[in-house]
C-alpha cells in the first residue's frame, strides 16, 4: 500500500519568525493611545501649561522707571519680589478670607437646598421628575453675564418690579449695603447653582439600590427616616465633591460681583474678591507682573484648600 507524502514542516507549522513580537505589539498600542490622547494634550499646553507659565515668568519681573521716576519704564528682573509683596499684602488676603468666609455661608445653603430638591425628586414619578429637572436646570444653563444683568435689573432701585412690589406693600429696601450686600450677591449665585448640584445629587440617590428603601419601609421606617439614615449616608462622596467645586468656583468669583458693583460701588469694591484685585491690578493700574504673581499665589491657595477640604470631609464622613 502506497503511503501520502507528508507535507513539509515550514507548511503546517507556523515560523517564529512571522509571529508578532509582544514588544512590537506593545509599541502599537502606545503609539494608538497616544495619538488618542494627542488632542487633549495639545490643549492642555496651549489652555493651561502654556499660560502658567508664561505668569510665572511675567511674575519674576517688574516695571521700573528711569531717572527720578518720570523717564520711560523698563522691565526689569526682580525674582521673587512680587511673590513677596502679595505674601504682605492685606488688601488681596482681606479679598481672600471674605470670599472663604461667604462661600461658606452661601455654598451650604446651596447645597442644603439641592439635597432637599434632589430627595424630593427622588420619590416622584419619573415624568414629573424629568419635568422639574429641566426646569430646575434651566438657570444653569442662562450664561453667567446674562443671569447677572437680570438680576442687576431686578435689584436695581429704578425700574426694578420688586422695588415696586415692595414699594406697594409700604416697604423700602436696599438690596445693597452691609449684610444686605452678601445676601443679594449669594441670592444670586445659588439661584444659578441649584440646578446643577441637584441634577448630580439626584444621579447619585438613581444609583442607589432600590431593595434598601423597602427592607427599610418593611422595618416601619418613614420615607423622613429613609432619607437620613440610608440616602445621605450613601451619597457623602457627591456631597464633598459639588461642595469642593462650589469652593473652588467661589474662589474665582467674578464677573457676578463685577457686574453688581455698577448699581453699588460704594458696596463692592474693587477688591471684593482675589479675582476683582487681580483685574483692577493689572488692567487699571497696569501692573501685569504684580497681577501674574497675584494670580499665581491664588491658584496654589485654591488648590491646597480644595485638597484639605476633601481630605477632611472624606475623612468625617467615612
Amino acid at each position: 500500500m502506497s503511503t501520502l507524502p507528508r507535507p513539509p514542516k515550514a507548511a503546517t507549522e507556523s515560523s517564529p519568525a512571522r509571529r508578532p513580537s509582544p514588544r512590537r505589539a506593545g509599541g502599537r498600542g502606545a503609539h494608538k493611545g497616544l495619538l488618542f490622547v494627542l488632542p487633549f494634550l495639545l490643549g492642555f499646553l496651549a489652555t493651561y501649561v502654556v499660560p502658567i507659565g508664561y505668569a510665572f515668568s511675567q511674575s519674576l519681573h517688574e516695571k521700573k522707571s528711569t531717572g527720578l521716576g518720570f523717564g520711560p519704564t523698563r522691565t526689569v528682573y526682580s525674582g521673587f519680589a512680587n511673590f513677596a509683596s502679595v505674601l504682605a499684602d492685606g488688601n488681596f488676603w482681606a479679598s481672600m478670607t471674605r470670599t472663604l468666609l461667604f462661600g461658606a455661608a452661601q455654598i451650604t445653603v446651596m447645597l442644603g437646598i439641592s439635597l432637599t430638591l434632589a430627595l424630593l425628586l427622588d420619590g416622584v414619578a419619573a415624568r414629573a421628575v424629568r419635568f422639574f429637572r429641566a426646569g430646575l436646570l434651566v438657570p444653569y444653563v442662562v450664561p453667567t453675564v446674562v443671569s447677572a444683568l437680570m438680576w442687576l435689573f431686578l435689584y436695581s432701585p429704578t425700574g426694578s418690579p420688586l422695588h415696586d412690589m415692595l414699594a406697594r406693600a409700604d416697604l423700602d429696601f436696599d438690596f445693597f449695603g452691609g449684610l444686605n450686600t452678601y445676601l443679594a450677591l449669594g441670592n444670586l449665585l445659588t439661584w444659578q447653582g441649584i440646578g446643577f448640584n441637584m441634577i448630580l445629587i439626584s444621579a447619585s440617590l438613581q444609583a442607589l439600590p432600590r431593595e434598601l428603601y423597602e427592607a427599610a419601609r418593611i422595618d416601619g421606617a418613614r420615607e423622613w427616616r429613609i432619607a437620613w439614615s440610608i440616602k445621605i449616608p450613601n451619597i457623602t462622596g457627591i456631597l464633598v465633591l459639588t461642595g469642593m467645586f462650589s469652593l473652588i468656583g467661589r474662589l474665582q468669583l467674578f464677573t457676578e460681583p463685577l457686574l453688581l458693583r455698577q448699581i453699588a460701588p460704594e458696596s463692592i469694591n474693587t477688591d471684593f474678591t482675589p479675582m476683582m484685585e487681580i483685574f483692577d491690578k493689572a488692567f487699571k493700574a497696569g501692573n501685569y507682573q504684580y497681577a501674574a504673581a497675584e494670580s499665581l499665589v491664588l491658584a496654589v491657595a485654591t488648590g491646597i484648600l480644595a485638597f484639605v477640604f476633601y481630605r477632611v470631609t472624606n475623612r468625617k464622613m467615612s
